[in-house]
């Protein structure tokens, strides 16, 4: 066996926990590539490209990445019917694997949404995926800039009163990882969407954590880093 099979498990403590949603704790991908795909080519544009610029960021930001000439106002008016469109499509939206158990080990702990999907999107996928809700969440109604700007997690750490280096982010997307760290915050990148942007740690999913508390009540990851 080499040693690069043995690496040793990373230990992060927190008093918060800021949690992306599509991709770091919902399965979305087939979903979210079917509509952009299709999105992608009735505007002309090449669907692979516009799928390495999606994930992690509102829809409207998308947009304007891949069309930057357009204007702003169609982006969002797209992106409402985006929306609309992928939060009725809940076929093959499944929990990251592990998700169930840490939902259940961090329920009593602080701990919030961030995600780039609106309200109504978030609950029909944490619903789809039979997921619990936060109670304290920032959807896309809740701030003025998209991923990779760190207003999310800034608002999530302010609703959990919570310094920012305090936090500790779970994210999947390259723009995600970048908020997370503009927050000042630590990442621990979930899947294989995370691992070229170099998180605090990474995981393939979620079984590769325990959760446990500190006597101070601090929240203590146990990160095993390995396959």
């Amino acid at each position: 066996m080499s040693a690069s099979t043995t690496t040793a498990p990373v230990v992060l403590t927190a008093k918060a926990l800021l949690l992306d949603m599509d991709g770091t704790l919902v399965n979305s991908d087939a979903v979210v590539e079917r509509c952009w795909s299709e999105w992608a080519v009735s505007h002309g544009l090449d669907p692979q490209e516009a799928l390495k610029v999606v994930h992690g960021r509102q829809g409207y930001a998308t947009m304007a990445a891949l069309l930057p000439e357009r204007p702003m106002e169609i982006n969002h008016a797209e992106n409402a019917v985006m929306l609309a469109r992928e939060t009725a499509a809940t076929d093959g939206v499944v929990p990251i694997a592990g998700a169930p158990a840490f939902m259940a080990a961090i329920a009593g702990l602080p701990h919030a949404l961030v995600t780039s999907a609106d309200a109504a999107l978030a609950t029909a996928r944490m619903t789809a995926a039979a997921l619990p809700m936060p109670e304290v969440r920032v959807t896309a109604e809740s701030v003025q800039a998209s991923k990779p700007h760190p207003e999310g997690f800034l608002k999530g750490a302010a609703a959990l009163d919570v310094d920012p280096a305090d936090c500790i982010v779970f994210e999947d997307s390259a723009a995600g990882i970048t908020a997370g760290r503009a927050a000042g915050m630590r990442v621990i990148g979930v899947g294989p969407r995370a691992a070229a942007h170099t998180p605090t740690a990474h995981v393939p999913d979620l079984t590769h954590l325990t959760v446990t508390t500190t006597p101070d009540g601090s929240v203590q990851l146990t990160v095993r880093t390995g396959n």
